[in-house]
């Protein structure tokens, strides 16, 4: 099994190696990458770079920094020491070093650097239907989503579905996450739910090879209930363009219904259903 290391980047040629890391998934315009010079001061004044190395090789890299959960909106101030996070950005890990669990080892260093500074909460937002990043935020790392974001980016142009998000809140002294951490598995398995008649709010129709969205049910406002997803939206979007588009439509519409303030995504499952893979979010009512 191949050796991965963890550590901090510092040095301008680890730096120089992570811009040229970014390239492999964001491309070479420099608009969408975060400079050298942006990671040198960003690692000297209370932020960090994690590298994940597989012997000399840079595969996979997580930045954070210090942030405040605020509202960039408000124009009242609040004391910032009270609402202290770590904000996590721009984790990547080299196609053919994915499934090795380098992600779940860079979040879990960040959660270790949240606890020597004493901060509760590390928090980013993901692609809610990337159904690995699902699995590792919510079901390995322990987190919670109580915020779905329409184009969190602000893009503009006709690709701003790919821009909606799940903000993830990791409480990196919950119990939930120091057992993940300890590699305790404490989630039930989705066939459990399905035998407890957990209803699912959007059920999936087969669609020769793939599964299709349906409109939600009127059971999105039970205590407990399933949100499914696409279990591969990647393969989707090459192979069936127009499908993959119905479902971020889909996902746009569905969540900022069933996100009231009382409703937090808790977990993430998987497994079988009807004789396909099928993956779903867990949404409970507080």
């Amino acid at each position: 099994m191949e050796d991965i290391t963890i550590k901090r980047l510092l040095s301008v040629d680890e730096f120089d190696q992570a811009v040229e890391l970014q390239k492999t998934y964001w491309g070479a315009d420099a608009g969408n990458l975060v400079p050298g010079h942006m990671f040198h001061s960003l690692t000297r004044h209370g932020g960090h770079l994690l590298g994940a190395y597989a012997d000399s090789r840079l595969v996979g890299f997580v930045m954070g920094f210090l942030g405040v959960d605020t509202h960039c909106e408000s124009q009242y101030a609040s004391p910032a020491a009270s609402r202290l996070l770590i904000l996590s950005k721009r984790m990547l890990v080299l196609p053919g070093h994915r499934g090795k669990n380098i992600g779940f080892r860079l979040k879990l260093a960040q959660r270790d650097i949240a606890l020597e500074l004493g901060i509760e909460l590390v928090t980013w937002t993901f692609d809610p239907l990337l159904a690995p990043n699902g699995h590792l935020n919510l079901r390995k790392l322990g987190g919670l989503a109580r915020k779905f974001s329409v184009n969190y980016f602000g893009w503009r142009g006709a690709n701003t579905l790919k821009a909606d998000r799940l903000t993830l809140q990791l409480w990196v002294n919950h119990p939930r996450a120091r057992a993940c951490a300890e590699g305790v598995s404490n989630g039930r398995p989705l066939q459990e739910y399905l035998d407890d008649n957990t209803p699912v709010v959007n059920l999936a129709r087969a669609d020769g090879r793939w599964l299709a969205p349906t409109d939600a049910s009127g059971q999105a406002t039970a205590p407990c209930c399933l949100i499914e997803i696409p279990s591969n939206i990647e393969a989707m979007e090459r192979e069936a363009p127009d499908l993959a588009l119905r479902w971020r439509e889909h996902i746009r519409e569905l969540f900022p219904q069933v996100m009231t303030p009382a409703a937090v995504v808790s977990d993430f499952v998987q497994g079988e259903l009807d004789g396909r893979r099928r993956t779903f979010y867990v949404l409970m009512r507080d």
